[in-house]
């Protein structure tokens, strides 16, 4: 869902109607804390999910190669 020019004109202009001109500045002030707020929080639930992650994970043991085969002699 892409929003374009005209759309975004038309949003503003109903917002505008709606709330009034003194109360647009503090709306959209509060829709910026808003979605400040969220993306903090956002980024800490993943962080503290990333980092639950990595703790549970156990490197795994390097497997020894194994030796090489020494051919037999056959007499």
């Amino acid at each position: 869902m892409n929003l374009g020019m005209p759309e975004i004109l038309i949003i503003l202009l109903v917002a505008l109607l709606l709330f009034g001109p003194r109360k647009l500045p503090e709306l959209g002030r509060s829709l910026g804390q808003s979605i400040r707020e969220f993306k903090r929080g956002a980024q800490s639930i993943r962080e503290e999910f990333e980092s639950t992650v990595n703790l549970d994970e156990k490197p795994r043991p390097v497997a020894a190669k194994p030796e090489e085969a020494t051919p037999e002699n056959k007499s």
